[in-house]
């Protein structure tokens, strides 16, 4: 959520930046809503002194003995009790009406982000080894998973309808083997804590990272009012919702391997065969807590820390800066890391790494504060994929196919596959 005094205090940059995402001017909706309420709140204020002035008013007549002084007084608080719970709805109401406004706008834009409207704007700033000569005409992965006989699209969709697949043998171990690996480097060499968050949230904590009002149509929704996670960034962010943290102990990392459930609904028509874009899906996510001194330099290291999963693994790939136009609802800079795969002849998304700054922030109400410092404020929060496990599979299997269909054990999860070098069909 952004912050109501800033806009109050910048108008004119606040709607330059939203100009920036081809938004609309909003600086005199907002302000005058939040002047209405302001308004309301000091009328509250005056009337609550005025009742209270009132109430030692009628004491005093009533030691008096002046009982029709003392009536026409508590007639006058009786008048005013009303007229108070009215201002108070009233007010509660600007309230709303100010909250819905605001947590509807999606965070500002850093000022080094690029300009355009779509992925066609982003920008590269870095690329990581040669995209493979492969002697043979490549496969995509749903053909070499299918022809292994690892990999069951059909009977998956007998069972739960279509974005589904069933990974079985060598394959279905290699996927673990992926996200055990990622687990593993992000832990014992960058420091991240292995964490196992719920799958299962509430209204409060998919708000606080921004799912929620703008977004409840992506997410599956329980009958009894829980949201399935479509990442662990909702469970792990919200670690430190409604809390204060102490400084000393940020930046915070944390990261989880866990299912995700999305529900694709603006995907119609893309992706629709393979593993690329489905409804269950797991990933490894990395969640960093910082101050806001911390976080640019934070969100690089989380960036390479995702992309040294792809160095390991041998995968070539490219870093983008996004555009205004391509960044998510809730980042103020984002870098995606795309994979090479031969099978679709393209650079694909792997990884997006977030600087949120204190928008999901304000939202939780998680703040921080220094030793010795009475003052609080918000912490900034940075999320990042460390990697979707199944789009790296998915590049596993395109980048180490071979001409006979079998596809060869990256070296470093050698350890994870128990000897296994190569997977042929079963």
């Amino acid at each position: 959520m952004l912050d109501i005094k800033w806009i109050r205090d910048n108008p004119a940059a606040f709607d330059a930046a939203r100009a920036r995402r081809g938004l609309d001017a909003a600086s005199t909706r907002v302000l005058d809503l939040d002047a209405r309420h302001r308004a309301q709140l000091n009328e509250l204020q005056q009337d609550q002194a005025r009742r209270n002035d009132l109430s030692k008013q009628v004491g005093q007549a009533k030691a008096k003995k002046d009982e029709a002084e003392a009536a026409r007084l508590m007639a006058e608080v009786a008048a005013l009790k009303a007229r108070l719970e009215q201002g108070e709805q009233k007010a509660a109401d600007l309230a709303t009406q100010l909250d819905d406004e605001l947590s509807a706008m999606p965070n500002l834009p850093a000022a080094e982000v690029p300009e355009g409207r779509d992925e066609h704007g982003n920008v590269e700033v870095r690329r990581q080894g040669a995209t493979p000569n492969l002697p043979f005409q490549a496969k995509e992965h749903f053909e070499l998973g299918e022809a292994l006989g690892l990999m069951d699209f059909e009977r998956a969709t007998k069972i739960s309808g279509a974005r589904f697949v069933i990974l079985s043998g060598a394959l279905a171990r290699l996927e673990r083997a992926l996200g055990q690996f990622m687990l593993d480097l992000h832990t014992s060499e960058f420091g991240y804590v292995e964490t196992n968050p719920p799958l299962l949230v509430r209204d409060e904590a998919a708000y606080g990272t921004g799912q929620l009002p703008k977004f409840a149509e992506d997410l599956f929704h329980t009958d009894n009012g829980f949201w399935l996670i479509p990442t662990a960034e909702v469970s792990l962010t919200n670690l430190v919702n409604d809390s204060i943290v102490d400084e000393a102990t940020l930046p915070m990392r944390v990261t989880a391997l866990t299912p995700c459930f999305r529900s694709e609904a603006g995907a119609a028509g893309k992706d629709t065969r393979g593993m690329i874009r489905q409804h269950q899906f797991t990933k490894v996510e990395l969640v960093s807590i910082t101050t806001p001194e911390q976080s640019e330099a934070e969100h690089e290291r989380m960036t390479a820390c995702a992309e040294e999963v792809l160095k390991r693994l041998g995968l070539p790939y490219r870093t983008m800066l996004l555009c205004v136009g391509d960044m998510g609802f809730g980042a103020r800079k984002t870098y995606d890391i795309e994979v090479w795969l031969p099978g679709q002849n393209a650079y694909r998304e792997i990884s997006s790494c977030s600087n949120c700054g204190d928008f999901q922030a304000r939202r939780m109400k998680a703040r921080s504060r220094a030793k010795g410092e009475k003052q609080t404020r918000f912490v900034h929060t940075l999320n990042g994929s460390g990697l979707a496990v199944g789009r790296t599979l998915v590049a596993v299997l395109e980048n180490y196919q071979q001409e006979d269909g079998s596809i060869k054990v990256p070296a470093a999860l050698a350890p994870y596959m128990g000897g296994l070098t190569e997977i042929r069909k079963a």
